[in-house]
């Protein structure tokens, strides 16, 4: 139980009652109620010696943003995270409702208080040589599959990282979309928000679309989509998924290396060989540049890691 010196009695009896609640209605398990409780303790506990007495129903009611906000950087002194700090303010402000709703009042300086954002974490793009691979048809040959779904599979693949795709959006082609090998380089795509775009298609890539649709025993009518499942129904992503599994144990990849990977792999590569950035934006379709600055990032990381491994006194 939390630590009954930082906390006044009926504060307490609040907490105990808050609890029973998330348990009862909620249907929280004890491993949450736990973490919860624990959470409150120590926002409650900070009150205790920021105030210099036990906090009490009224004086919770008369919190400031001033003093939520340093609880926050007592926590982050004490080196909680932007997620630590999340959870944190999720339980106080839980509480603070279940107190509003038993009619003690308003905890209004918790909810003027902007909830810090989770850290970004970097993608993680694969090597070159690594991603060209993602299409070689000799890392397929000793699969057991049907040689039409190994050519589905390298064609989808192939235009993720050939073309910077999402996997909807390559899973949601029609089969006239299909570029036809010597007629056409770019093809238009639908992405978030309903937002076209045109994104080039290598002419590998083309080849590789190509063979899928030769080797296609089903039925692609032109209204359809481009690339079907077994049964003939539009291709799931989990399949894809799936095949850069095998392809991840085949070429000894992490577990990072997913098909998304392969859209970060278009852009880290692009970036890395000069490419202008505000390019970059509009072929990933990304709505903020501030979405595709993320990229810079990742390609400074990968040369602080190539000078601290290569240089002579790093």
């Amino acid at each position: 139980m939390t630590s009954p010196i930082a906390i006044a009695p009926n504060v307490a009896a609040e907490i105990a009652g808050w609890l029973a609640f998330l348990g009862a209605e909620k249907r929280m398990s004890a491993k949450t109620l736990e973490a919860y409780e624990r959470d409150v303790g120590q926002f409650l506990g900070f009150l205790a010696g920021h105030l210099g007495a036990a906090p009490s129903l009224k004086t919770l009611a008369k919190l400031t943003p001033a003093d939520v906000r340093a609880f926050m950087a007592a926590r982050r002194a004490g080196g909680a995270g932007n997620r630590t700090l999340m959870r944190g303010l999720a339980g106080a402000r839980s509480f603070a409702r279940f107190l509003e709703r038993n009619g003690n009042g308003k905890v209004g300086a918790l909810t003027a208080i902007r909830t810090p954002k989770p850290a970004r974490s970097l993608p993680k793009p694969l090597a070159i040589k690594d991603a060209k691979r993602m299409a070689d048809a000799e890392i397929r040959a000793g699969e057991t599959r049907e040689p039409w779904i190994l050519a589905r599979d390298a064609a989808v693949l192939g235009l993720l990282y050939g073309s910077g795709l999402r996997i909807a959006e390559a899973l949601g082609l029609t089969r006239k979309q299909a570029p036809v090998p010597g007629v056409g380089d770019a093809l238009t795509v639908t992405g978030k928000g309903n937002k076209s775009r045109m994104v080039p298609v290598l002419p590998q890539v083309t080849k590789l679309i190509a063979n899928y649709i030769a080797l296609c025993p089903l039925d692609l009518p032109p209204d359809g989509p481009l690339f079907i499942g077994a049964r003939g129904g539009q291709l799931g992503p989990r399949i894809v998924q799936l095949a850069m599994a095998r392809l991840r144990g085949a070429l000894g990849l992490p577990d990072s290396a997913t098909p998304h990977a392969l859209r970060h792999s278009f852009a880290t590569h692009l970036l890395a060989r000069g490419g202008d950035l505000r390019a970059i934006q509009e072929l990933l379709g990304h709505a903020s540049l501030s979405t595709t600055q993320i990229y810079t990032a990742v390609d400074s990381e990968r040369l602080l890691e190539v000078y601290a491994s290569a240089h002579p006194r790093a």
